[in-house]
């Protein structure tokens, strides 16, 4: 399997700061239809980025690496959220669990389900980067945003872990400052219907957190998802402050 720039490693200085068209090569963008119904102009709610945010320093579009489950082809619009523009030269980052529940980086702390106690929706606040504990980084990169505002990427269906919804983890970074942290999540009856698949079905135990149930949701946060072939196509528009 191929993948966009794989293994490339880029500075902290040059990733956020936005240099040059990185990770858009070869990627066929998403219509602006697509996220004609996708958002607002109303800033996007922010949330923790987690226990497992590290600067993964890769600037790539096919983020899955060996990880099995089912495609989600992820189509994001960044624009400024007082003058509704697009933002051009954001960095967007995103990393998530695999279909068993485990981050690239942190296998072992999140095998213990460390990311978030049962009943408290993941919400710590001031999470600190942390420094990672293997050399793996599945699920996890970075685009630069065009001259509409948008990137996409490649991965899976995200798994579940004890105390979370299903969520994936964003980072908007404009002019090197890290102006949106926020998760994206998934409406309930696509997680059913994702969830009975492989590699999904091998999951052990049950999720104990929907969306009703977790802190951190918000309707503002949910994808608008399509079927795309074998797979499914989600969108979204992110309302950040430009700096």
């Amino acid at each position: 399997m191929e993948h966009d720039h794989e293994g490339q490693r880029v500075s902290r200085r040059r990733l956020i700061t936005g240099i040059g068209s990185l990770g858009l090569g070869g990627v066929a963008l998403a219509p602006e239809s697509v996220f004609a119904r996708a958002g607002t102009c109303a800033l996007t709610p922010s949330a923790t980025q987690g226990p497992f945010y590290f600067d993964a320093g890769k600037i790539r579009s096919d983020i899955r690496e060996d990880r099995p489950g089912v495609r989600l082809r992820l189509a994001i619009k960044v624009q400024d959220g007082t003058s509704c523009r697009p933002l051009r030269d954001a960095v967007v980052e995103i990393w998530h669990c695999d279909a068993t529940g485990l981050y690239s980086g942190a296998e072992k702390e999140s095998k213990n389900d460390a990311g978030a106690p049962p009943g408290t929706g993941g919400s710590v606040p001031d999470m600190k980067d942390m420094k990672p504990t293997d050399g793996k980084r599945y699920l996890r990169g970075a685009q630069v945003t065009n001259a509409v505002g948008t990137v996409e990427f490649t991965t899976i269906w995200p798994g579940w872990y004890p105390g979370r919804t299903v969520h994936i983890h964003v980072m908007v970074h404009v002019a090197g400052e890290r102006v949106l942290s926020t998760q994206l999540m998934f409406d309930e009856k696509l997680n059913d219907r994702v969830f009975a698949r492989p590699p999904y079905t091998r999951r052990e135990g049950r999720r104990d957190t929907f969306n009703n149930g977790d802190g951190l949701f918000h309707d503002g946060l949910l994808l608008r998802v399509t079927e795309e072939g074998d797979g499914y196509l989600g969108a979204i528009v992110l309302s950040a402050p430009s700096s």
